[in-house]
């Protein structure tokens, strides 16, 4: 293993030979030298950022997991009363009482 040092230039014309030429980091690699190792490495700093297009990308994903996460618990909220027994519904005492205990006679409000 070499600690050798490859100037910029060397650097971006193996680079073009993959990308504009089309071929093979192997070809490459073994026509100028270099390990193929260090040519992945190059050619993949050089390969254009597509992490702004991903950002945009996940953040409407994102948007959209959390409109449907919204739209399931409406959907499950408004589905959960029918799932009860009705009796479990009947049996829930009210808070507004409308006769009295003793008299059975409506209480006046």
């Amino acid at each position: 293993m070499s600690n050798q040092r490859y100037s910029p230039e060397f650097k971006d014309e193996a680079v073009r030979q993959v990308q504009e030429n089309g071929l093979s980091i192997d070809e490459v690699s073994a026509r100028l030298g270099v390990s193929a190792h260090s040519l992945y490495k190059w050619v993949k700093r050089v390969k254009p950022e597509k992490s702004d297009e991903d950002k945009s990308e996940l953040l409407e994903a994102k948007g959209k997991i959390l409109k449907l996460r919204a739209q399931l618990r409406r959907t499950e909220e408004e589905r959960d009363p029918l799932k009860k027994p009705w009796r479990t519904m009947q049996a829930t005492p009210s808070k507004v009482r409308l006769y009295s205990r003793t008299s059975r006679q409506p209480v006046s409000t």
